[in-house]
């Protein structure tokens, strides 16, 4: 699938989960600045992608769509990052085609031109058919994914699938594995490769039992719809920086009514889009693990810019790379800039003091042990047995006041005045959420 489809269907996606269906056709279209005709066609390629996926399953293990996007928070998330990447990774006529390889190699071992054979004779009718050229290429693609191995070291090679790790390991041991790749997947950043690799265990098993194995040991979400969606954007933005190449996209920021805009084909339906223009050179991607969120922090022609990864759209990486020395120039001007950066805000940097309150004596002391271990490089300057005062210098007070909002009544903020003041305000707004609306209630 293109890449320009692929975005629009993530912003699609999202939507989807943070309003949790309440748009109808047309106010999906208007915010997505798609026509409803555009949108329908996004529909039904989702709908192909949900049955491609679970076509193999028994049908009582299958999806519809509808139960794909279940508004709920334990079952919705995974499915959807599973088959939109795998939306992404393949065409139709490549998923049908790598299908018969996968499942001939599995059987035993080939050659290119045995696979060949087998494919032109395997293939439906009006399905083009392959060439050894894309044999090979194909054999390629999946032996540098890891997928499948060669075996001998003379020519003609042969091939076969690469799933020792499944047939050497007994039931439990799968289990046992499944289970700790379940708990990283949801704990971890980033998490697409830990959520593939659940998937593909858990079919396995799946798919060599006679009734469902009780294999959901938890269900727990530790995750944001945001972060994994935003996963497709991660791999090719450090690769990006690894090989020090620039990047192109369009953006559009939060604040914009619209979270994406079409790509016409057709110069007589052309039309401006609402979207920025963005050339840049990556420097840095940040996770904020509070909101959920991921950052691109990088450096153009305005100097450093961060961008919120959810707001891009057709990233392109340009061919040329920078100089290492230019590009290292650019890497200590942004460590400079983020030098006291509770996150990623590049302000002018203050001292921020605040007491915390310990509990009572017989509870153990959790207040500073989690601000101690989340404090950065902040430190405890006063301590007697009741509270203790940190301080901490950082660029600007916006970032770090959520994390000081979170202690509620165990902070409270000395300086700066400012933001004492800020903090004083909106617990005061909070209170008034609360207060009844009779005297006598």
């Amino acid at each position: 699938m293109a890449k320009e489809s692929f975005d629009k269907e993530i912003q699609f996606l999202r939507m989807l989960a943070l309003t949790s269906g309440a748009f109808n056709r047309q106010q999906f279209a208007d915010r997505l600045g798609i026509s409803v005709h555009t949108f329908d066609k996004t529909i039904r390629r989702l709908k192909d992608i949900v049955s491609s996926t679970y076509q193999h399953l028994p049908e009582e293990q299958g999806k519809e769509f509808a139960e794909t996007l279940k508004y709920s928070y334990y079952d919705s998330t995974d499915p959807m990052l599973l088959f939109l990447f795998r939306a992404k990774s393949v065409k139709e006529t490549e998923s049908q085609r790598l299908s018969l390889l996968l499942g001939a190699m599995n059987r035993e071992a080939m050659t290119a031109m045995e696979l060949l054979d087998m494919c032109c004779s395997s293939l439906p009718a009006g399905v083009p058919q392959p060439d050894e050229k894309t044999i090979r290429s194909d054999l390629k693609y999946l032996e540098e994914v890891g997928v499948i191995r060669k075996e001998g070291a003379a020519r003609p090679f042969r091939y076969r699938v690469h799933n020792d790790l499944v047939q050497q390991l007994s039931h439990e041991e799968l289990i046992d594995l499944y289970d700790f790749v379940d708990v990283m997947a949801n704990t971890q950043v980033p998490s697409v490769q830990g959520y593939l690799l659940r998937d593909g265990l858990k079919k396995h098993l799946l798919r060599n039992q006679v009734e469902q194995p009780a294999i959901e040991a938890f269900l727990y979400k530790y995750h944001y719809y945001s972060r994994i969606l935003d996963e497709a954007h991660l791999f090719t933005l450090l690769n990006a920086i690894r090989q020090r190449h620039r990047v192109t996209f369009l953006y559009f920021s939060p604040k914009s009514e619209k979270s994406y805009g079409s790509k016409n084909t057709n110069p007589l339906f052309e039309r401006e889009s609402e979207g920025s223009a963005i050339k840049t050179l990556p420097l840095k991607v940040v996770y904020d693990h509070q909101y959920g969120r991921w950052y691109l922090l990088a450096s153009g022609r305005e100097g450093i810019r961060k961008y919120r990864m959810e707001g891009i759209t057709r990233m392109e990486t340009e061919d040329q790379p920078l100089s290492e020395e230019a590009f290292q120039a650019k890497r200590c001007e942004l460590d400079e800039k983020m030098k006291y950066s509770w996150l990623i805000d590049t302000g002018l940097p203050v001292t921020v003091r605040a007491r915390f309150y310990s509990p009572g004596d017989s509870e153990p002391n959790f207040v500073r042990e989690r601000v101690l271990l989340q404090g950065q490089w902040g430190q405890i300057v006063d301590e007697d047995p009741y509270s203790f005062i940190y301080e901490i210098t950082v660029n600007g007070t916006t970032e770090i006041k959520p994390w000081l909002r979170s202690f509620g009544s165990s902070c409270e903020v000395l300086e700066p005045v400012r933001l004492r003041r800020e903090m004083i305000a909106e617990w005061k707004e909070i209170l008034a959420y609360y207060e009844p609306f009779r005297e006598n209630f």
